[in-house]
């Protein structure tokens, strides 16, 4: 195998592919990154989970494959002189790599034991903008369970419909949702749930461009085209909460406050509360003002934000970071707030509708006085 690339690419090439890149494993091959050349250059990661292929532009002289190691084939091509690299391997898996004056001799392995990636056809793909689908992920994927009592929560659902792709995440705490709407998805409606561990890769990846992405999904599997990587892993099973019975519709009191101004309130009455000194933020809903205070044991504080609407002085407490978290991904400079009472979550929606999203946040109980 003899190819010749630029170090940029191939850097960047290693450093996508690499993430997948088993780093312990019983399977030794998958410690190190498949290197096939043909009609260019791939390279691949993969943990048994997810895998992460990415293409390179490569002037190939003699095609072939095989198991590079990953960490020191990496840091070799970083270290590397800025210009063309030109990779040899022989029939003993002797690496000789070079860059300018620079040259290093290495050792690889056969890629025969090297696993087979899961095979999902792309004739049926989904197509999103790139920044549509990276939107959708940032902004529920910060709400997914961390706890593996309940697997299914440990990943985003997709919904997709006839001209619509909506992300769901849930944490028993706190839901998230986001909705992309188009003219034409797709011809059919089905669901999934991503792994939030391989929706981080597909996040990283993703540009703030319009330029296409793609989804197909498998029987067990869902493959991702993200320019020149695609990503596959394995979706979970089992029964996700359906949001829909859970997420309050008539709320009576409807306020709406600026998104900015009320994430830095929330932010400055959180400078006291951590996670060795928790405390419940309480919020106060009065006519065009919400009062926020919290006390811990290192002091109290304090703030007030200017709201449209009459909260009836409706008092709630709320989890500080579960609020910022919210505020953060919203869309849009103002939100809307609906509540019932002391005892029912938040929900935050649009003000208009450029954008369709939901969050709701569960209170928390606060003592009297």
């Amino acid at each position: 195998m003899r190819f010749t690339c630029e170090k940029n690419m191939l850097v960047q090439g290693l450093g996508i592919a690499g993430r997948t890149v088993a780093p312990k494993s019983s399977l030794t091959v998958i410690e190190g990154i498949l290197c096939k050349a043909g009609m260019g250059l791939s390279l691949t990661g993969y943990n048994m989970e997810t895998a992460i292929t990415y293409q390179i532009d490569a002037d190939v002289s003699e095609p072939g494959d095989c198991i590079l190691p990953a960490k020191l084939f990496g840091d070799i091509v970083r270290r590397l002189p800025e210009g063309p690299v030109t990779v040899v391997v022989d029939e003993n898996y002797k690496v000789a790599i070079r860059a300018g004056y620079a040259s290093f001799n290495i050792s690889a392995e056969s890629a025969e034991e090297y696993p087979e990636l899961p095979d999902v056809s792309s004739d049926r793909a989904i197509h999103i903008p790139q920044n549509q689908l990276k939107e959708l992920i940032s902004g529920t994927i910060f709400a997914v369970a961390e706890d593996q009592g309940r697997p299914i929560h440990t990943g985003v659902k997709f919904e997709v419909t006839e001209d619509s792709i909506t992300a769901i995440a849930v944490d028993g705490f706190r839901l998230a949702r986001r909705t992309f709407h188009t003219e034409q998805v797709s011809d059919r409606a089905f669901d999934f749930v991503v792994p939030a561990q391989a929706l981080k890769e597909v996040e990283k990846i993703l540009t703030d461009s319009d330029e296409d992405a793609a989804f197909t999904l498998g029987p067990k599997h869902i493959l991702y085209q993200l320019g020149n990587a695609t990503l596959v892993c394995r979706l979970l099973e089992g029964e996700f909460l359906d949001w829909r019975q859970v997420v309050p519709t008539k709320c009576p009191i409807k306020l709406v406050a600026n998104v900015s101004d009320l994430a830095s309130s929330i932010d400055r009455v959180g400078l006291i509360v951590s996670e060795k000194y928790k405390s419940p933020v309480r919020c106060v809903f009065s006519n065009q003002q919400l009062m926020l205070r919290t006390n811990t044991t290192i002091g109290a504080a304090e703030d007030r934000c200017a709201i449209a609407g009459d909260g009836n002085e409706l008092e709630i407490g709320f989890n500080v970071r579960y609020l910022s978290d919210v505020l953060r991904v919203i869309p849009s400079e103002e939100v809307t707030l609906e509540l019932t009472n002391g005892l029912s979550p938040i929900v935050l929606t649009p003000v208009d509708e450029k954008s369709d999203f939901a969050y709701m946040v569960l209170p928390v109980r606060i003592k009297n006085g």
